[in-house]
């Protein structure tokens, strides 16, 4: 699997992804559009990983079975990071979950970690769920505390990213995975990506910017 995978050429999360953009979109809609992306990228970032097989009693006997051979944890970066985790149990239930709180400065736009609490780590698959990779700072700060725990893979999934977001992950985490709908082209002067989509967080709970 590459490093970074961009699904620019999939018309399924082009559907999602086309949904989440439109400002008509409400809430509603909004967090069900966001549930089959995560399902989406999910799928695309647990490719590759160690399988364990097994048997299976059918009604008309044994039968093979194939599963994750690695516990997998998703870590949705509050509170936008939530929208996808739904559907990322949607296919893979037996996720563990974890929970991190990243707040970013509005004027700095550094991110200020105020939450943590992630299951054991070591030897895990993590998924990331951050959905917009704009400067990068607070999935790299995300990244960074999960290797620490030991994890032995961690990829990110996010809706939107930027070039300068993927490029300060990838810089500041050498080996980290990213699995993204979009690259979009660049930042406005608060730091939001344009065209982007918005705030993920208050469209996905419809709460006031």
């Amino acid at each position: 699997m590459s490093d970074v995978i961009v699904l620019d050429d999939d018309p399924i999360a082009g559907v999602q992804l086309a949904s989440l953009r439109d400002e008509t979109t409400t809430p509603e809609h909004f967090r069900h559009h966001a549930q089959r992306l995560g399902s989406i990228l999910a799928l695309r970032a647990v490719q590759g990983m160690p399988a364990e097989h097994g048997t299976v009693a059918s009604p008309l006997g044994p039968a093979g079975s194939i599963g994750p051979g690695a516990t997998i944890v998703a870590v949705p970066v509050l509170r936008a990071g939530l929208g996808l985790l739904s559907g990322v149990h949607d296919v893979l239930p037996t996720a563990l979950v974890g929970m991190i709180g990243l707040e970013r400065d509005a004027e700095t736009l550094q991110a200020h970690r105020y939450y943590f609490k992630v299951p054991p780590l070591d030897g895990t698959w993590v998924l990331v769920l951050e959905p917009m990779l704009a400067t990068g700072g607070s999935a790299s700060d995300a990244v960074m505390a999960l290797d620490a725990e030991g994890a032995a893979q961690v990829t990110v999934l996010s809706v939107v990213a930027t070039q300068q977001g993927i490029d300060r992950i990838r810089s500041e985490n050498p080996g980290v995975r990213i699995v993204t709908a979009a690259i979009d082209p660049e930042l406005d002067e608060n730091g939001y990506i344009v065209p982007g989509l918005g705030d993920f967080g208050d469209r996905l709970f419809g709460t006031p910017h």
